[in-house]
């Protein structure tokens, strides 16, 4: 066994400790893997690997030395660490978001509301899409009038440019449209998501036990209190 090296590893690492390996300063204690109990007045090169009892002289524990860790298994106890401080701050942040939620929709009807809110916002936009397409085809019924003037040869440049502007036009507002449908769709089925949250948190579900709600939460603004 190479047990010099190691405790020279173990005093570089840890410098402190050799200001507590004086009698002085306290009594080093531990089982060793084959049941044999060694106390000394300084760390046990044979319990390295294991935690040591740090007693005082009237026999009282003072502290608890831990298992010296070599540099790799270090790093990946740094890594575990580092894991468990990001899940509890994950924790703690989705329970600030299950109370921000219920503390911005304490009944179904203030949720209801502002589902409502956002509807209306992408129908308002539909029905712009709308009227500007009957705009348009009204438009639309001059240029084709005057391109019968025009049947079996070429039109115009300027006539046929202006039917172009306006099939353009025409055809950006289908899109618009298409895209407002599926904005209704992306609404509600957020509302959905977010609805089934609110109920089991307002039956009492401790916040920050629920799966998080994923991308299709609905990220509305509040609805405006009635005054």
């Amino acid at each position: 066994m190479r047990i010099l090296p190691v405790v020279a590893a173990l005093w570089i690492a840890a410098p402190a400790l050799a200001q507590d390996a004086t009698p002085a300063k306290g009594i080093y204690t531990c089982t060793t893997s084959d049941g044999r109990k060694l106390t000394s007045d300084r760390p046990i090169p044979e319990c390295l690997s294991r935690e040591q009892r740090v007693l005082n002289p009237d026999g009282s524990q003072r502290s608890t030395l831990p298992p010296f860790l070599s540099p790799e298994e270090r790093a990946a106890k740094e890594a575990a660490d580092r894991r468990t401080a990001a899940d509890r701050l994950a924790q703690q942040d989705a329970i600030r978001r299950d109370r921000a939620l219920v503390l911005r929709y304490p009944n179904e009807a203030s949720h209801q509301r502002a589902r409502n809110a956002a509807l209306d916002d992408a129908n308002k936009a539909m029905r712009i899409s709308e009227r500007r397409i009957k705009d348009l085809t009204a438009e639309r019924k001059p240029l084709l009038d005057e391109a019968e003037f025009y049947k079996g040869r070429p039109l115009p440049a300027k006539l046929k440019q202006s039917l172009d502007a306006n099939d353009a036009s025409i055809e950006a507002q289908h899109v618009l449209i298409e895209n407002q449908k599926a904005e209704l769709v992306r609404i509600n089925k957020g509302f959905d998501a977010e609805l089934a949250r609110l109920r089991k948190l307002w039956a009492g579900t401790a916040p920050g036990s629920l799966p998080p709600l994923g991308e299709m939460q609905a990220t509305t603004p509040a609805p405006t209190p009635k005054r």
